[in-house]
């Protein structure tokens, strides 16, 4: 089994490669929930749906979320109500939360109902949430703590981040089949996702990184960092908010307890000493997912670093 920690387009875009290269059904996928949230009375999975829509090949990878050729004439239709509008869901997302939502509410875990969506979109990997406890990034700006869709989507990402809060962290637990599935794995691959916000909230559930740093499986990241800047999204400016280096080197300080192979884009190949002098192995390689070959090579680079045979 390979376990992929997954978050954002970056992680998806990479899953499209690793299931064409390995058979889906040795796939698990541990996917951040950290910024789920709650819209028109819906329970919202962007990440997790993110991850699902790609692997069926049905995701609108021109806006890097939702369904390619959804229409948008409910959200449209609340604006006569007096909703606010700014997060669109197409109608046919609108369905899957829909569906999401009415399972939570009769009792149904978050990772069962997973389950039923990504069996609905003949998904043949598992798809997990990091927990099935309420855990929600927080964004601490100049004006104040922002809950995750309100920074990223109303507010574009702009703000200056401060700080960020997983909140609901301490308390949570590890959703069934994660700590078996890790503990199992040939390898565990940290997808090329924002760190901070995408990878960071699956690793504050306690007993994550703990599993991880136990597993016998060896563990790689791909950096989502090339040449010093993100190809989409905010993670370097996060990181530079933060103080932090803004270079695989700085992602991989993120993973060094539990990490054994850093992945770096051959642009990146300088930094191999510094990424090695952490005491990690690392290698260079083409990151730049822009067509199914080069997404399949990367996964195939990936598993060579940690020994698996695809």
């Amino acid at each position: 089994m390979i376990v992929v920690l997954a978050g954002g387009t970056g992680a998806a875009r990479f899953l499209q490669g690793l299931v064409r290269v390995v058979p889906p059904r040795q796939v698990t996928i541990v996917s951040n929930v950290g910024d789920d949230c709650e819209m028109y009375g819906l329970h919202v999975s962007p990440d997790i749906d993110l991850v699902i829509y790609h692997l069926a090949g049905v995701a609108d990878e021109e806006r890097t979320f939702g369904l390619r050729g959804d229409t948008f004439a409910v959200v449209d239709a609340l604006a006569r109500f007096g909703y606010e509008t700014w997060f669109r869901l197409g109608d046919r997302d609108l369905a899957t939360c829909l569906h999401r939502t009415n399972l939570l509410r009769r009792g149904v875990g978050l990772a069962e109902a997973t389950a039923s969506i990504a069996r609905s979109f003949g998904l043949d990997c598992a798809v997990l949430p990091a927990t099935e406890s309420p855990l929600r990034t927080r964004i601490l700006t100049d004006d104040g703590l922002l809950e995750f869709q309100d920074y990223f989507v109303r507010r574009r990402a702009e703000p200056p981040v401060r700080g960020l809060v997983y909140e609901g962290a301490e308390s949570a637990r590890p959703a069934p089949g994660v700590l078996e599935a890790i503990a199992a794995a040939r390898a565990v691959i940290v997808a090329p996702s924002n760190p901070l916000l995408s990878i960071a909230p699956i690793l504050a559930v306690p007993g994550l990184r703990e599993a991880l740093r136990a597993t016998p499986a060896r563990i790689g990241a791909v950096s989502p960092i090339v040449g010093g800047a993100t190809l989409k999204g905010p993670a370097d400016r996060i990181m530079r908010d933060l103080g932090m280096e803004v270079s695989p080197v700085g992602v991989a300080g993120c993973y060094a307890d539990f990490l054994d192979v850093m992945v770096l884009d051959e642009r990146d190949a300088h930094l191999l000493p510094r990424v090695q002098a952490l005491g990690l192995d690392a290698v260079a390689t083409d990151t730049i997912m822009s067509s199914v070959e080069k997404k399949e090579a990367l996964a195939r680079a990936v598993l060579v670093s940690l020994g698996v045979e695809a």
